[in-house]
């Protein structure tokens, strides 16, 4: 299938197609006329870049994990339990950091509706 024909199929548009095979995650064939030919495998292999995008991998990290993928999922071995790992300990990383960053907001939040309101702030009552 020509590129076209994937995005349409995938929803994907051909130009995030040419960016996933720039980062090595869809491997097209050249036609004799320099086409993108996919494989009728393609729209599950972008399914599944997709998937991992959105699950918060990186493009080099889903390009080290696609090797692994079967039918089914990804075969179980030390490479595809450590790509997946490290991303969940991002993840963990990130909640963690968005975490205390709100408690900080939500301190500034208690302190701001604490405080009487002012009409004329930095203005005394003297004046």
């Amino acid at each position: 299938m020509l590129i076209g024909e994937l995005a349409r199929v995938t929803g994907v548009p051909p130009r995030l197609l040419r960016y996933y095979e720039e980062q090595g995650l869809l491997v097209p064939q050249r036609d004799s006329n320099g086409y993108r030919s996919y494989p009728a495998s393609a729209p599950a292999r972008v399914a599944r870049i997709r998937e991992l995008l959105d699950a918060g991998l990186p493009t080099r990290d889903i390009r080290e994990l696609l090797p692994c993928a079967t039918d089914s999922g990804f075969q179980h071995c030390d490479h595809s339990r450590k790509v997946v790992g490290d991303g969940l300990d991002r993840l963990d990383d990130q909640i963690a950091e968005l975490t205390r960053r709100r408690a900080l907001l939500a301190r500034q939040q208690d302190i701001v509706l604490a405080a009487p309101f002012d009409p004329n702030p930095g203005m005394s009552e003297a004046s």
